[in-house]
Order: structure tokens, then sequence, then C-alpha cells
């Protein structure tokens, strides 16, 4: 049997003041089920990979296979789904298309989500 006492509270109690000023701040249900798409498209180890590569330049599809040691139509498949979800976006410069990351909020979110898992090593 495992134990759980220290996940629960060990007497009932309730904090009705605190509950309802919670319950005002937490974003309505579309907008979590936003940040969990979000978060579920960046849950994929190669989708980080490439990721990980626009974080430090701007890369076309054939740099990215290179890096990656990957073949183009597999790079190809995940940059559309990292495009569709907002997270890269793509230019077209002469005959090629480069890819980086959308904004400076995906960035963000890589860089704060490699300090930590950093911290526990």
């Amino acid at each position: 049997m495992i134990d759980t006492s220290a996940e629960s509270c060990q007497t009932a109690c309730f904090h009705p003041d605190l509950v309802d000023q919670v319950r005002k701040t937490i974003p309505g249900e579309p907008l979590q089920a936003d940040l969990a798409q979000l978060f579920k498209v960046l849950g994929d180890h190669t989708r980080m990979r490439i990721l990980n590569a626009l974080y430090r330049s701007e890369l076309c599809v054939c740099d990215l296979t290179s890096i990656l040691g990957m073949n183009q139509s597999a790079v190809s498949h995940q940059l559309r789904v990292l495009r569709d979800a907002k997270i890269v976006r793509s230019r077209k410069q002469g005959k090629n298309v480069l890819y980086s990351l959308d904004d400076s909020h995906i960035a963000e979110l890589i860089r704060i989500g490699f300090e930590h898992v950093q911290e526990g090593r």
C-alpha cells in the first residue's frame, strides 16, 4: 500500500475566501485547453531538438536535417506541426524557406525549461 499522507490534508479544512479568490483568477477552459495543447506539442523529443536548433539560429530544412541526422520528410512533418501550433514561423528567401521560433515567448519557454531541468542535475 502506498503512503499518500504527504500528498493530502491530515484534517478536513476549507478556506472559502482563498478558494473564491483563486477560482476568479483561473483562466477559462478554452484558454487552459490551448495551453495544454501547446505543452503537448512541446512534449515531443524530436520537436524539442528542432526547437533547440532554432533557438540558436534561423535555419532551413536542409540545415536542420544535417544537424538532427534526420531525413527531410521527417523534419518537414515536425516543422508543419510546430508551424500549425504557432511555435515556429517560416519565411521565403529566394528558393529556400527559413524557419525560426515564432516569438520571444517560445524562446523564453525553452530557456526556462532548460534552467528547470538543469537545476536537478
